[in-house]
């Protein structure tokens, strides 16, 4: 059973890749996640936050949002409560890469392009085999127009690209009023592999103290049907590579994704939840389903049921609306 796929031009022996986490940060959990199977490791994100807080592109986003909303600069950690600083983060690259064979990716965090290409190389340098870049930026100020939300992705894209020459991966808001578009874009761009999606975390309420407080809920399998959507939207309408990311709980969810055209599938909840050996279950139930569907390889799955494979895209996702709302039955009585 032939399980490889290919991801940013990465040869992989799965597609089971550990997203960004605190997990990552500690190599014996390293170790760990490519004894268990994982074909590959995205580190915990380093924040344009502890690179430079006086980037003047970042103060312009945030700073235009109200300091009582959860995405306000007051909501960013202080300095001493990250574990690692940005030159620990750049030693903790070089260690895992020689703790494990794996592939390692790094992970940035932030908003401006200004504030990440100096670290960019740096990481390049440290050894890593690519870049993913995480743009966590949520528009409150209803002056910002929609063009001026792509733009800072893709001068974040595209500042880093000119700066690296290791493939770099965009990790995409489900937010845009044009994914497909915006998608198509990053990819004409230079972005190497489009994760979807980031998972924004959404603030609660403290009603003892009326105050906004963060709020953490890990995923279930039923947060993966977005991004299970929009892959099979895209695939073979992009030239990046896709990465599943939200949800990916069991060996069936991996599958799904493959079907639909992901070339890999990313898992941290799941892992949180279950431990690290949770991908030893995974990697083995997926290979029993591809037996069972006499599958031989990843590659004559991926893909098949994307809607690259049906003649009319538009009306196969109106009939898949109006049958999912008519497959709830009810029935009324008289009283």
């Amino acid at each position: 059973m032939d399980l490889s796929t290919t991801y940013m031009g990465m040869k992989l022996a799965n597609p089971l890749v550990v997203s960004a986490s605190p997990m990552s940060m500690d190599l014996d959990s390293l170790r760990k996640m490519e004894d268990s199977g994982a074909s590959a490791v995205v580190l915990a994100s380093l924040f344009e936050e502890q690179i430079q807080h006086e980037a003047m592109e970042l103060d312009f986003y945030l700073q235009h949002g109200a300091d009582r909303w959860a995405e306000s600069t007051t909501y960013f950690p202080h300095q001493q409560d990250y574990k690692l600083g940005p030159e620990d983060y750049l030693n903790h690259i070089a260690a895992a890469k020689s703790a494990v064979a794996i592939p390692v990716i790094a992970s940035l965090n932030g908003v401006s392009s200004g504030g990440w290409i100096s670290y960019a190389r740096k990481i390049a340098q440290a050894g890593a085999d690519a870049i993913e870049l995480n743009v966590y930026f949520i528009p409150t100020n209803p002056a910002v127009a929609s063009h001026r939300v792509e733009e800072a992705y893709l001068a974040v894209l595209q500042a880093v690209k000119s700066a690296v020459s290791i493939p770099v991966a965009m990790k995409l808001s489900p937010f845009f009023s044009a994914t497909a578009s915006m998608a198509a874009r990053l990819a004409s761009a230079g972005a190497d592999a489009l994760v979807l999606f980031n998972r924004f975390y959404q603030p609660d309420i403290d009603m003892d103290n009326l105050e906004v407080r963060p709020s953490l809920t890990l995923s279930s399998s039923l947060e993966m049907r977005l991004p299970l959507r929009w892959i099979a939207i895209l695939h073979g309408k992009v030239s990046a590579s896709l990465a599943g990311s939200g949800g990916i709980h069991t060996a069936v969810d991996v599958a799904k994704m493959i079907l639909v055209g992901a070339d890999v599938t990313m898992m941290c909840s799941a892992l949180l939840k279950q431990g690290i050996s949770h991908l030893g279950t995974v990697r083995a139930g997926l290979v029993e389903i591809m037996a069972a569907k006499e599958y031989e390889s990843l590659e004559q799955m991926k893909g098949i049921l994307s809607l690259r494979n049906c003649p009319e895209p538009a009306a196969f996702e109106r009939a898949n609306y109006l049958k999912t709302l008519h497959s709830f039955g009810w029935t009324t009585t008289k009283e």
